[in-house]
């Protein structure tokens, strides 16, 4: 899931060396932290942030399909 939400992220900004993936587990939950440079986070939010729902549900259906649950988390 790391890998793939850094391959998504990388492709949409301007800067892909500032792309950053952290992964976290809390109780059975992978959280996934997406950082970006912050001129770049309007192009991963989008507008009425629907390219970020858009990133979470790729990444959920990967996820389902290897029976885990993830989380995405965009920060600066």
């Amino acid at each position: 899931m790391r890998e793939l939400l850094g391959i998504i992220a990388r492709n949409l900004v301007e800067h892909p060396e500032a792309v950053a993936v952290e992964e976290e587990t809390r109780d059975s939950t992978t959280v996934l932290k997406l950082k970006v440079a912050p001129e770049d986070m309007g192009k991963v939010i989008g507008k009425q942030g629907r390219i970020a729902k858009a990133i979470r549900t790729v990444v959920k259906a990967a996820a389902i399909h290897e029976d885990k649950r993830v989380v995405v988390e965009i920060v600066q």
